[in-house]
């Protein structure tokens, strides 16, 4: 593999060297930890040297021990077994190492096939060591039996909680295993090898008696072998109408690319008894998307990637059918067809404004899903149009009138459906109609009462029908959507775990998805319950409360039988073991404690988990949040922390990370600062930048308002950019935090575009990191981020936001690095010779670090901790010690500097 790192230091900075241009062929190390690694053995760590260094290098150790803390070993308990008595873990080892990560796969318009094990290269990189099984009564382990030599993933409960499931990983197969929860024994199930290069799960049968999924098909030709000849150039042609995509990095390129992917995604469906171990065929081969198995077993939903493939969009876009089959394999309905979707605009649907997005209706059958009673499919679906009537009116009245010939607006009523077997249009059945759209259809677990949103303007009304009296709304909820302090919270549902809830105002509970999913009712059946998190209009003072409402269906009444405490701690909740007891399972935590998991019944409490917190001297580390004003009057926050012996007015050397976004007026920032947790405990990962803290630096993280009127933020982006940071350098200043001669400031995609735009229209800091970024918007001409104006609307501003364009203006050394199979829109790898090119062209300083197989965003070991070896060998020199050659290194306890 070839890496590319490439330095150049002007004369004029300090401890200067040659200009470097080096190409280098890497060596990957199996473990790199310490010092130890990469040619610095038994030396002091040397930040000149590491810079120039060509193979994988380590940061010192305070770095490396706060990256590679093993807090993937903390658990929060989010996935109780059906029947409650287990959650359910899987058990990592820390970030992939490069001789994973650089196993051979085919790259095929954005999918990724680990072709030696037939299966998505995402598996082979993303899974776990273990699995293990956690009692929700006093948290007693069990460990699931892994079998040697594998990896796991997919963990799955059966749904009558008697099984497990879980994919182990070979390196030439995957295979499904199932374990018994009570002994934790597993066996292999499937004799043939799973086929998971484009679905990648596998579905329970509702008694846990059978799984489906994709095998690799028996009798299966050969892999396809590219022509050794060319047989042609490649080929796009436009279409006949505007198609504005955005820069996808992976798309398909040739006949043989086709068939690859053809070939890779062509599987034999199976139906596979638990117990035998018998593998049934059902239907002959084919490419398969997502497999869904009815509860009775009887019958499977199918989405199968249908031709013709494209050059120009990437293999999420191509087309596809979703049908209904029994187990022999018999199409018996259509339920969903979608066409290759090139990105061309539907004529029938309305047409953005410059610079807005526009989204037509959603039309035909909506959140499709199995009722869990086994009776068939259920849906939501408008009333079909009368003959004649002129439905691209209705959905886009721009488009012609949208009144009835007696002058009245035509209507259509909403519908609930139920269709039976054999799924023919004899057998579907009205449940439920409404006068005006809804959505977030859900059943009471005997499917006798329905429970329905419908929304009209910012008017919410979440409500419920017994389909005995189907006339008759019995009202749940009715609140404005954008009445922030008003929102009910969610229903609980009988099924599914429920995520953390942080940075959204709702929970959002499991059990069958938008739709067909079961409500939960108490024992009476007569209430259901909502839960959710209450935020104080001051949440800089006042933290969050987590809390369970008890609704009466029939009448409305609302009963709070569970409300956290948030004195100093953050409690939420994540299962729900008996409602009727108000026995919870909750996470709890404080600014310096890391959550840990417990049973809650009533006020008693029993810990459930052992969490560790790895870098105590971070969350100790003192902080500082505080509000900035610009020179316009836009007020916005700032989040500082400094070392934990920081003396108050000991200016330090500084980094800034950061993130700009836009809004369209100061309300609108608000609106985001209304769910902070002043009492969260900090999640810290491999690339936190307050790990800086430990070599002496304070670490800076400013808000950055864009603010303009909507759809023209970016009008203004220069100009906020540099307002934003001079005014947090100025308060910083003021409070005597930081040195404002010895500054860097950093950003990850779009956090690093700005950073390059803010080292080319600013002169405050000396040095600037940035990954995985743009740095020329002419090359997304398009859109990009949220500027959803062309070039050619907008051209103006994507020059002035075009770093590469003002590259002469660079002031301060720009490290920058980027993932040579970075796919994110929009931030090809490209930009990043393009920009040091230019740097070096105009003698600026600048350093590039290419790195094989990453994508947006590091993710193996070994790339994380050279990354981090260079970032503090390049702020050593020009932050900490900028300006100082000879001088001894900068430390807290060195005399400040007189201002």
């Amino acid at each position: 593999m070839i890496s590319d790192l490439v330095v150049r230091r002007h004369p004029r900075n300090s401890a200067p060297v040659p200009s470097l241009i080096l190409c280098a062929v890497l060596v990957f190390p199996a473990q790199v930890t310490g010092q130890s690694q990469g040619g610095l053995q038994g030396r002091e760590w040397s930040a000149e040297e590491v810079i120039k260094q060509e193979r994988f290098a380590a940061p010192p150790d305070a770095i490396a021990e706060a990256v590679l803390a093993p807090r993937y070993l903390n658990v929060t308990l989010t996935n109780p077994s059906p029947d409650k008595r287990w959650f359910l873990n899987e058990i990592g080892d820390g970030p992939v190492t490069m001789d994973v990560f650089s196993k051979p796969f085919h790259e095929l318009g954005g999918v990724f096939v680990d072709y030696a094990a037939n299966r998505s290269r995402t598996l082979t990189t993303r899974n776990n060591v273990g699995i293990e099984l956690i009692s929700a009564e006093d948290g007693s382990t069990v460990r699931v039996e892994v079998p040697g030599g594998a990896r796991v993933s997919n963990a799955t409960w059966s749904p009558d909680g008697r099984r497990l499931a879980f994919f182990a990983h070979f390196d030439d197969a995957t295979h499904i295993f199932v374990a018994d929860p009570a002994s934790g024994r597993s066996r292999q199930l499937t004799r043939t090898p799973v086929l998971a290069s484009l679905y990648t799960g596998f579905s329970w049968s509702g008694d846990g008696e059978r799984i489906a999924t994709v095998l690799v098909p028996s009798g299966r030709s050969l892999m396809p072998v590219m022509p050794s000849v060319p047989v042609g150039p490649q080929v796009k042609v436009t279409e006949d109408a505007e198609n504005r995509l955005r820069t996808y990095a992976s798309l398909m390129a040739t006949p043989h690319d086709q068939e690859l992917l053809e070939w890779h995604a062509t599987g034999q469906v199976a139906l596979i008894d638990v117990d035998s171990r018998r593998a049934t065929h059902v239907g002959p081969p084919t490419m398969v998307r997502s497999l869904d198995l009815s509860p009775d077993g009887q019958y499977l939903r199918v989405t199968r990637m249908t031709k013709p493939f494209s050059y120009v969009v990437p293999v999420d876009d191509f087309g596809s059918v979703e049908e209904v089959w029994d187990a022999s394999g018999t199409v018996f309905a259509t339920v969903d067809v979608d066409s290759l979707d090139t990105g061309v605009w539907d004529p029938d649907q309305p047409q953005p404004q410059p610079g807005q997005f526009g989204q037509g209706r959603q039309s035909g059958r909506r959140e499709v899903a199995w009722r869990l009673d086994g009776q068939g499919l259920t849906f939501l679906e408008q009333e079909p149009a009368l003959e004649g009537e002129d439905t691209a009116s209705a959905r886009n009245p721009a488009r012609g009138q949208e009144e009835s010939p007696a002058g009245q607006r035509s209507r259509r009523e909403d519908r609930v459906m139920q269709w039976l077997p054999p799924f023919d249009s004899a057998n579907l059945v009205v449940v439920y109609e409404n006068n005006a759209r809804v959505s977030n259809h859900h059943f009471s677990p005997d499917h006798e009462i329905l429970f329905l949103t419908e929304r009209n303007g910012q008017n919410t009304h979440e409500f419920a029908v017994d389909l005995s009296d189907p006339e008759t709304k019995h009202t749940l909820a009715r609140y404005e959507s954008d009445d922030f302090y008003a929102n009910p919270g969610s229903l609980l549902m009988t099924r599914g775990p429920i995520p953390s809830g942080r940075g959204s105002r709702r929970f959002r509970f499991g059990g069958g998805g938008a739709g067909g999913g079961t409500v939960q009712l108490s024992a009476d059946g007569e209430h259901v319950f909502y839960v959710g998190s209450e935020y104080d209009p001051n949440p800089m003072e006042v933290g969050p409360k987590s809390f369970i409402d008890k609704v009466g269906i029939q009448s409305g009444g609302r009963d709070r039988i569970y409300e956290s405490e948030n004195d100093g701690r953050y409690e939420r909740i994540t299962a729900v073991l008996d409602i009727d007891m108000v026995r919870l399972v909750v996470s709890r935590e404080t600014p310096t404690e890391v959550p840990q998991s417990y049973l809650r019944a009533g006020d008693q409490l029993t810990l459930l988990t052992e969490n560790t917190n790895y870098t105590p001297d971070l969350t100790h580390a003192p902080r500082e949040r505080f509000v900035v004003e610009r020179p316009d009057g836009f007020k916005f926050l700032v989040n500082v922390i400094l070392p934990p012996e920081h003396r108050s007015g000991t200016r330090l050397p500084a980094m800034f990370w950061f993130y700009p976004r836009e809004y369209t007026d100061q309300e609108d920032y608000d609106e985001g600062a209304r769910t902070f947790n002043k009492n969260s405990f900090p999640n810290f990962g491999t690339r936190s930048m307050q790990y800086l803290i430990r070599l002496g630096y304070a670490v800076v993280e400013p808000d950055a308002p864009i603010v303009g009127p909507e759809g023209q933020m970016n009008n203004n982006y220069e100009h906020d950019l540099r307002n934003n940071l001079a005014a947090v350098i100025d308060e910083l200043d003021r409070r005597e935090i930081i040195d404002r001669d010895r500054l860097g400031i950093g950003g990850h995609s779009y956090g690093s575009f700005s950073t390059a735009n803010a080292m080319v229209h600013t002169p405050f800091f000396k040095a600037g990191i940035a990954g995985d970024g743009n740095f020329n918007r002419t090359l997304t001409p398009l859109s990009f981020q949220n500027e959803r104006r062309i070039l050619w609307e907008a051209r103006e501003v994507y020059l002035s936001m075009s770093p590469f364009l003002y590259a002469n203006n660079l002031t301060g050394a720009l490290l920058i690095y980027h993932g040579l199979h970075d796919q994110n829109e929009g931030t090809a790898p490209e930009h990043a010779p393009r920009m040091f090119h230019a740097l070096n062209g105009l003698g600026k300083t600048a350093a590039m670090y290419l790195y094989p197989f990453e994508d947006h965003g590091p993710a193996t070991r070994e790339t994380l901790l050279d990354l981090w070896a260079r970032w503090t060998a390049w702020l050593d020199i020009y932050v900490k010690n900028a300006g100082r050659e000879g001088e001894p290194p900068v430390t807290e306890d060195s005399p400040s500097r007189s201002r």
